[in-house]
């Protein structure tokens, strides 16, 4: 547990140094659904239908965008490496890496969903629930992403490989988020996508960090 701890403190001392690295994806966020009111209608009713689809989508692009850095700049100074050949845990030094991942993006996005939920007319029980679906299915994102992160580390350009690998792996998150939020705005029950959501945070919790090790290894050797 020490060595996550080491590694927790490094990666947001080292984001801190660099703040674009975790900058770019919120204000990405933060700009593109603030052009969805200009571009497709500034009518309440309009927005507040379509509002649930454009922010879990945004938020998946955000974190897709994020993903380019959580091993790059290590692998590049020969630091991941190191970490690989340790006597220490791989996984658990992933899971360090991806939980600072998720505090430098997956966080501060669930702390702006009240502010682009309001933008965008969602009612105050809808944000609330926005806010709880972000909360369990952020790190999903984050673990599934380091997944593919770790595959593409030593490929250069790869940001379109990337999308390809991990999108498709995030379809099953967008669906049942969006589906949870815009159930909500029409007072049905939520309980089936908050099961699956929380089942997806388990699962990834428990076997995306031993993946993402495995696959850093044939990354790197």
């Amino acid at each position: 547990m020490n060595i996550f701890i080491k590694t927790l403190k490094r990666d947001l001392k080292m984001a801190l140094r660099n703040p674009s690295s975790f900058l770019n994806p919120l204000l990405f966020f933060v700009i593109s659904i603030s052009l969805f009111p200009i571009a497709i209608s500034p009518e309440s009713q309009t927005l507040s239908n379509i509002a649930p689809g454009i922010i879990w989508v945004t938020v998946m692009l955000s974190a897709l965008l994020s993903l380019n850095t959580l091993f790059h700049f290590d692998y590049e100074n020969g630091i991941l490496e190191q970490m690989v050949i340790s006597h220490h845990s791989l996984a658990l030094i992933l899971l360090a890496k991806t939980a600072a991942h998720w505090i430098l993006t997956g966080l501060p996005i669930i702390l702006l969903s009240p502010l682009v939920g309001t933008v965008l007319f969602l009612d105050y029980e809808s944000i609330l629930i926005l806010m709880l679906t972000l909360l369990i299915a952020t790190p999903c994102l984050s673990l599934i992403g380091a997944i593919g992160a770790s595959l593409i580390v030593g490929i250069k350009n790869s940001g379109m490989l990337l999308s390809l690998l991990v999108l498709p792996l995030y379809v099953p998150i967008l669906i049942f988020g969006t589906s949870a939020v815009s159930q909500t705005q029409f007072n049905l029950p939520i309980n089936g996508q908050i099961y699956f959501l929380s089942f997806m945070l388990v699962l990834s919790l428990i076997t995306a960090p031993f993946i993402s090790a495995y696959s850093l290894r044939i990354s790197i050797e």
